[in-house]
């Protein structure tokens, strides 16, 4: 195999990579969201029911979560798993694992914010939807950037963990290449993509963070 071939190979796993990056983001982020406003909500059961979830999220392996996501309609309700499923499966896993690490940090921040906020806001006839969208959750946004940069560089690496339910992402290709062809290339090339990728993303953020003021 030559060069040029084998990056024409890695290309199309770098591309699931990218998607399920992309696609993991977009779901997670609000839906972190969403499970923080449980995890602080004042009804007991509502609390408890996002305290347990993200706790296991957070205390059980992506790898474990992604079969369960994926054999569980089977082994449970007995439902045939087509093989597009797959993707859809890894897509739910990383959502919902990662949905968890967020809620934790929106909580952080959220948390974090001094009660001197939420009395000026009242005082300036802000209800309670306005206050928390229009003025709390743009400064807790600056706050928790480093702590979700730093999951979203974890994101990059752990995309790696599709290939336990077969999903051919970048990594699960160049170790197929690197198998077939006896050659530490594709790994070396894989490790490339994976470096660049995070250097972009951590420039993104960091811009970003600048933007928003953040060091000032």
């Amino acid at each position: 195999m030559n060069f040029s071939t084998m990056l024409s190979q890695l290309g199309n796993g770098m591309v699931t990579t990218i998607t399920i990056f992309g696609l993991t983001l977009l779901f997670s982020l609000p839906l972190g969201l969403g499970i923080t406003f449980l995890r602080m909500s004042k009804n007991g059961v509502l609390r408890n029911i996002a305290k347990f979830y993200i706790s296991v999220m957070r205390g059980t392996p992506l790898m474990l979560q992604l079969m369960v996501v994926y054999f569980g309609p089977y082994y449970l309700f007995g439902i045939p798993i087509s093989r597009s499923y797959r993707y859809i499966a890894v897509i739910i896993g990383f959502v919902l694992n990662y949905a968890a690490y967020f809620a934790e940090i929106y909580r952080s921040g959220i948390e974090s914010m001094p009660a001197g906020q939420y009395e000026a806001a009242q005082l300036l006839g802000y209800n309670k939807v306005q206050t928390f969208f229009l003025i709390i959750l743009p400064q807790v946004i600056k706050r928790i950037l480093p702590s979700v940069t730093n999951e979203v560089i974890t994101l990059v690496k752990d995309t790696s963990l599709a290939f336990v339910i077969s999903v051919s992402e970048m990594f699960t290709v160049a170790k197929a290449i690197a198998s077939s062809q006896t050659s530490m290339m594709p790994y070396v090339a894989a490790g490339i993509f994976y470096y660049v990728f995070n250097f972009l993303v951590a420039t993104i953020m960091e811009y970003i963070e600048k933007k928003l003021n953040y060091y000032r």
